[in-house]
């Protein structure tokens, strides 16, 4: 009686052990990225899924359809001035980021609908500002999807592909 009760008291620590393990790194961690790109600050919140051996996009990603820009919650993108994008005028402010990504041309989407979760209650009507601009192929394979803010432009990168908009 006494080995088997050893050995369930064995069997649960096990599985124990590997649940609290397993709950330790989400499949799509979220991250906050801060920076200053032109003259404005920007915060952007966005959960980081992984390949995973996945083709990412054309696959995962569907070309043609209106995607959250990372996993879970919609991707939230917060300028603490006006800027423009691409050009474009965009109000200071915390949008939704959305794009819509094809092989040779993604439209960046600024919706204020920015708490929404995935691009399910999406609507184009929300729209503030939409964006032209041509994907590039990375140098090297990107496992984790990441968005950047840089010195004059934020960049999203994943699988083989990188995407940047200008902000000044």
């Amino acid at each position: 009686m006494k080995k088997i009760t050893t050995i369930l008291m064995g069997a649960m620590i096990m599985l124990l052990t590997l649940s609290v393990t397993a709950q330790d790194k989400p499949s799509s961690p979220k991250s906050e990225v801060n920076g200053t790109v032109g003259n404005a600050k920007v915060k952007i919140n966005y959960c980081q899924p992984s390949a995973r051996g996945r083709k990412i996009m054309g696959g995962l990603v569907p070309y043609g359809e209106v995607w959250r820009t990372g996993a879970n919650e919609a991707t939230t993108i917060e300028f603490d001035k006006a800027v423009k994008v691409e050009g474009k005028d965009l109000p200071a402010g915390k949008y939704a980021l959305f794009t819509i990504p094809s092989e040779n041309e993604w439209t960046i989407i600024f919706n204020k609908d920015n708490k929404q979760w995935g691009a399910y209650k999406y609507k184009q009507t929300d729209d503030v500002l939409r964006v032209n601009v041509k994907p590039t192929k990375t140098d090297q394979f990107v496992e984790t999807f990441t968005i950047t803010p840089e010195k004059n432009q934020v960049s999203l990168k994943w699988e083989n592909t990188a995407v940047a908009f200008k902000v000044k």
